[in-house]
């Protein structure tokens, strides 16, 4: 017996968000608060972009994952702020929804800012992303958006393809984070962020807390959580 589908409400008036409208930010807003029933929806450099559905293996367990890396990292980070599948204001035309972001919090110094209606706006220090494969838009007009707006560091974990890129942004450009002898990549804004991209890649959570902590016990984090400190309110 099969359940019965369910049908998205109606909005008289109001016309649905679909892949390709060209649209204002006001817009795109006034047409997503108004349809709960679409979990995801972007708009980058005025295009709107719809998601398919997400599947456990190829972005529901990869997403998890991602965003327990980044919170174990905050919650030993005092100053620095994370958040998942928030939407993020960039700029006029482009309205992200990343599946993660990192962030020094607008207190300390921080790039990003909390609006009053409790949107992050600007450009958080660092954007993931959790992608099928290396055609996805992830890399293509998203990373375009991002590098234009100053995200300093975007991580994409292409599941089909088995790898996870970091790139950095260097003099307007985003270049390939190069790893250690080890094959650990570490963040150069965020001191003490390593991962292990195999580890992660196999799933295997407990190497990549293990190489986590290892970053986390270095003088340059205990450095960094000093300066955010001192940065902070008085």
């Amino acid at each position: 017996m099969s359940l019965p589908r369910h049908q998205p409400p109606i909005f008289e008036g109001i016309p649905p968000l679909e892949t390709g409208d060209r649209l204002t930010r006001d817009e795109f807003e006034r047409r997503y608060e108004a349809m709960p029933h679409i979990k995801k929806a972007e708009l980058i450099e005025g295009v709107v972009y719809v998601p398919s559905p997400a599947r456990f293996r190829r972005h529901g367990s990869p997403h998890s994952n991602t965003l327990g890396w980044l919170s174990y990292y905050k919650a030993h980070t005092p100053g620095v702020e994370t958040a998942g599948n928030g939407s993020v204001r960039l700029d006029q035309d482009t309205e992200v929804q990343p599946d993660g972001c990192l962030f020094i919090a607008p207190a300390h110094g921080g790039q990003a800012r909390i609006s009053d209606d409790d949107y992050i706006e600007l450009s958080p220090e660092l954007m993931a992303e959790v992608a099928a494969s290396s055609v996805s838009y992830d890399l293509g007009v998203k990373l375009e958006a991002y590098r234009r707006n100053g995200v300093r560091e975007y991580v994409v974990w292409r599941v089909l393809n088995q790898a996870i890129d970091w790139f950095v942004l260097r003099e307007q450009d985003f270049v390939p984070l190069q790893p250690d002898k080890r094959g650990i990549l570490k963040s150069l804004v965020f001191p003490g962020l390593w991962l292990d991209p195999s580890a992660m890649i196999s799933g295997e959570l407990r190497r990549v807390l293990d190489v986590l902590n290892e970053g986390l016990a270095t003088p340059e984090h205990a450095a960094f959580v000093a300066r955010l400190q001192a940065a902070g309110p008085r």
